[in-house]
């Protein structure tokens, strides 16, 4: 086993606005390759044609690295965005979001957080109690890094992805994504739906019921998205973020990935 691995990093951009974003942790023989991969994805994105692309690549020690578990998969099958929205609010209030919190997170998700009604390049980071926004920087928000799957579990998740028509990127870099943040401290609870315009699902997720997915939280062509992270108001913001944006982490145990099932309220 290696003693290092490598953080590498894309970020992708047209005029000041996010194109592509991806990232790996891989031990050195893997960093060429992986940086070729990751470039001719930010070259080929359904949003068009980036004019700039950054990639970054800092050498990690092993010992510095915590394995984490994915969060069980859940999938429930809803009508439209609108029945997804509300089934995002129940879920977040199953969580122990307040419902007016909820709703206001969600709605201030859906007009776009950031300057001029765009989105974050992060998360905005909520107070659970009262809705306040507790991150710093109103155009950025907090931004997850710094994390990957095994090749041994993403072999193993693939497998239980593929059958329930699952298996792409979008899903399984959500579901790493989704595992950092909720090994966090303080974390109640994420909100995140993609500003891929042609991607309209989204999860809530949760320490007390994993990652559920809903297949509509938005409509086609909207390119407003992003992430809402619910924290206790007692939670250390600057320890918090630290942990979000620099503690390396790779998911090396996997959970159940459930058949999609219609919604239910109170699930």
């Amino acid at each position: 086993m290696t003693d290092h691995y490598y953080s590498v990093r894309m970020r992708s951009s047209r005029q000041q606005r996010h194109i592509s974003g991806a990232e790996r942790l891989v031990p050195p023989d893997r960093v060429v390759e992986t940086g070729r991969e990751l470039l001719r994805r930010a070259m080929n994105h359904s949003r068009g044609v980036s004019e700039q692309v950054h990639l970054s690549i800092d050498l990690v020690p092993a010992g510095q690295i915590r394995e984490i578990c994915l969060p069980p998969l859940e999938t429930f099958m809803v009508a439209d965005w609108r029945q997804g929205r509300q089934a995002a609010v129940e879920s977040l209030v199953a969580a122990g979001v307040p419902e007016t919190v909820a709703a206001d997170a969600l709605a201030r998700l859906a007009a776009g957080p950031g300057p001029a009604g765009s989105s974050l390049r992060g998360a905005m980071l909520i107070d659970v109690a009262d809705g306040r926004r507790l991150d710093n920087d109103s155009a950025r928000g907090v931004r997850v890094s710094r994390m990957d799957i095994s090749p041994g579990a993403l072999a193993r998740l693939r497998r239980r992805l593929g059958p329930l028509g699952l298996d792409n990127d979008h899903v399984r870099e959500a579901l790493v994504l989704a595992a950092k943040v909720l090994s966090a401290p303080g974390l109640v609870a994420e909100l995140c739906w993609s500003d891929d315009p042609d991607y309209t699902a989204g999860y809530v997720a949760a320490p007390s019921f994993g990652y559920r997915r809903f297949p509509h939280l938005k409509n086609v062509g909207d390119e407003r998205g992003g992430r809402v992270f619910f924290v206790r108001g007692d939670t250390p913001v600057a320890e918090l973020v630290s942990y979000l944006e620099r503690q390396p982490v790779l998911v090396t145990r996997i959970a159940e990935c459930a058949a999609p099932v219609p919604w239910r309220k109170n699930a």
